[in-house]
């Protein structure tokens, strides 16, 4: 089986909608659900996504870190022990912010630039089946937020659609 993954606009219907107007970054990823899958449940479907990352995401995620740590700008080892610290819940080392039956939305918010990622359950438009929408909406507040977008940018959308793919293909264990 062929696993599509594709640029779709950002649902109105996420809880991080009302965050892409004024957005500095908005972009959705979905793919295609079965049955089967999408009762597998949101968090399944999330920590499928995102917590079993790529090898060679795992190498630009260690040199982000490092090139990042003189500007102030969270490692993923700092934005995983805050979330623990605070008892907030976490999928790899995004917070979890708000979850409901269909949606749950990952973020954090620091002095450059503040981001949501919502993973979505929803109907297909075609009315056949269900589809997972990977959301990014990015605010940055300052000249380093700006820069560090500009960097990141272009790996995000490579890394999204990756992650997507590969937690397709294993079967979203």
């Amino acid at each position: 089986m062929r696993i599509i993954v594709r640029q779709v606009a950002c649902p109105q219907e996420s809880m991080i909608a009302d965050w892409v107007p004024g957005a500095d970054l908005a972009d959705a990823f979905a793919v295609e659900l079965s049955g089967e899958d999408a009762a597998r449940g949101i968090e399944a479907l999330a920590r499928s996504t995102l917590g079993h990352p790529a090898p060679w995401f795992r190498a630009l995620l260690s040199i982000r870190d490092q090139v990042v740590r003189p500007f102030g700008i969270k490692s993923s080892r700092q934005l995983r022990e805050q979330a623990v610290a605070g008892g907030a819940g976490y999928i790899d080392f995004f917070r979890v912010r708000s979850r409901s039956r269909d949606e749950v939305v990952l973020g954090e918010d620091d002095r450059h630039l503040d981001f949501r990622a919502s993973l979505l359950i929803r109907p297909r438009h075609d009315g056949e089946g269900a589809e997972l929408v990977a959301t990014t909406v990015v605010r940055c507040h300052n000249l380093v937020g700006r820069a560090y977008l500009l960097a990141i940018a272009p790996f995000h959308r490579q890394v999204i659609r990756s992650n997507l793919s590969a937690a397709a293909a294993r079967g979203w264990r």
